[in-house]
């Protein structure tokens, strides 16, 4: 099946999937970028922050991401961003984050969104600045900071 063509979605993790998002690995070159998903999901469960989301490709869990609003400028950050070694390359990531960012904005109305990243993942760097997020200036502790906005409040 042309990878294009398959589905991606993302769906709250709940008792069904934890443990295939558990089970989530990245490549040996992103590690020093991404913890591993049992840590995002303890975040998920002991900050009251995040809510924890597993990405499907085609009705499997291939990845997982985690967003949350912060209090201080009401932004949505996006967090944990993983697509599984065995299935990165695909475009899946990409898809991931676009699911996300309409369906949060559909749901919840949100229309700012912010993300980090570590200097030297480039990777990453580089799918965000394509999605349209900018680099800031801001640092949050070691990362940079990328921000997007969906629209113009005003209007």
């Amino acid at each position: 099946m042309d990878d294009e063509n398959v589905e991606v979605s993302v769906h709250p993790v709940v008792r069904e999937n934890w443990r295939a998002v558990r089970d989530l690995t990245v490549s040996e070159a992103q590690r020093e970028f991404v913890a591993e998903p049992s840590h995002y999901l303890a975040l998920c469960c002991y900050e009251d922050i995040w809510h924890p989301l597993a990405v499907y490709a085609g009705g499997e869990v291939v990845g997982f991401l985690m967003w949350g609003i912060d209090s201080a400028d009401d932004s949505c950050w996006l967090g944990g961003i993983l697509i599984d070694h065995r299935h990165q390359g695909r475009g899946y990531g990409r898809r991931a984050i676009l699911v996300t960012l309409d369906m949060l904005n559909e749901a919840h109305g949100l229309q700012r969104f912010t993300l980090s990243y570590l200097p030297g993942n480039e990777v990453a760097r580089r799918l965000y600045g394509s999605l349209g997020f900018v680099e800031t200036g801001e640092w949050a502790d070691d990362e940079m900071i990328a921000r997007l906005s969906l629209g113009d409040p005003a209007s």
